[in-house]
Order: structure tokens, then C-alpha cells, then sequence
């Protein structure tokens, strides 16, 4: 785990921390560009979390060739090449993530992972998919939960 990715991971739930408090004060309302805005905040900080995590990753937002979307990361873990969908939320209440990625979706990262490996110039061993939950709790601030092998393809 390195220095550097821990600081980043620090760094962001700081930042986190802080518009959480704003957002309080605020009392913002949710929009469709505030739940963009959380997405992006959330694919950033599972990043830093699987950096630190010890991943080494490989792709962001990696759209496919196909155009059925992106694959929101992609990381080498250990000898498993893992492509992980990201869920970000607004409280830990909603559904759990691997619940949250839905038929058609992971039909969606499924074909674009199988394109993404076509264009290896060595397929590997093993590969995955993982879905990250990342939520901003007042209590216990910002919270990750790795799933794993998710689902299959």
C-alpha cells in the first residue's frame, strides 16, 4: 500500500467531510446534475480506496467501443484483473450495491469487459467483477464496501 494513495484517500474524505457540512447548511435539494456530481465524487474516491487497497488499476470510465456505456474501473488485483462498477450513494438505506447493479447493467459491463479483453495482447488468467458502494454517512463519515466477485459473466 503506498504513501501516496493513502494521502490521496485522506485527502478526498476531508474534502468529502467538508461538503458534507456545506451541503447541511444548505439543505440542498437532489437534482439529476447533484446525482452526477455524486457519481463522479464516488468513482474517485473508490479509486483512491483500491489504490491504497493495494489494486493496481489500469482504466477509468473506459467507454465501449460498442456504445453501451463505460467501464467505470479497472485494476489489477494481485494476479485478478478486476472490473469494478461503482455505486454511489447518499446514505447507507439503499439497497445494497451488488443489489443496486441490475440485469441489463451487468449484461452492460459484461460485453464491454469482453471487449476490453479482446484488445489484450495476452487475455489473463483470472478476471472479475467487483461493485464498490461508497456513501457519505454524518456520523461515521465516508463509507466503502468492496463486493467482490459480484456477479458473473
Amino acid at each position: 500500500m503506498s504513501l501516496f494513495a493513502r494521502l490521496m484517500y485522506g485527502a478526498l474524505v476531508w474534502k468529502e467531510r467538508q461538503r458534507a457540512q456545506l451541503a447541511h447548511q444548505r439543505k440542498e435539494t437532489g437534482s439529476s446534475a447533484a446525482h452526477i456530481v455524486t457519481g463522479k465524487r464516488g468513482e474517485t474516491l473508490a479509486y483512491w480506496y483500491l489504490r491504497r487497497a493495494g489494486y493496481t488499476m489500469v482504466g477509468r470510465n473506459r467507454p465501449s467501443q460498442w456504445g453501451g456505456g463505460e467501464l467505470d474501473l479497472i485494476g489489477w488485483e494481485g494476479p485478478v484483473l478486476a472490473f469494478i462498477e461503482v455505486k454511489a450513494r447518499h446514505s447507507p438505506e439503499v439497497a445494497p450495491a451488488e443489489d443496486a447493479v441490475t440485469h441489463k447493467q451487468r449484461r452492460r459491463i459484461v460485453k464491454a469487459a469482453e471487449a476490453y479483453l479482446r484488445k489484450l495482447p495476452v487475455r489473463p488468467q483470472s478476471y472479475r467483477f467487483d461493485v464498490i458502494n461508497v456513501f457519505w454517512d454524518q456520523q461515521a463519515g465516508c463509507q466503502v464496501r468492496l463486493v467482490k466477485d459480484a456477479f458473473r459473466g
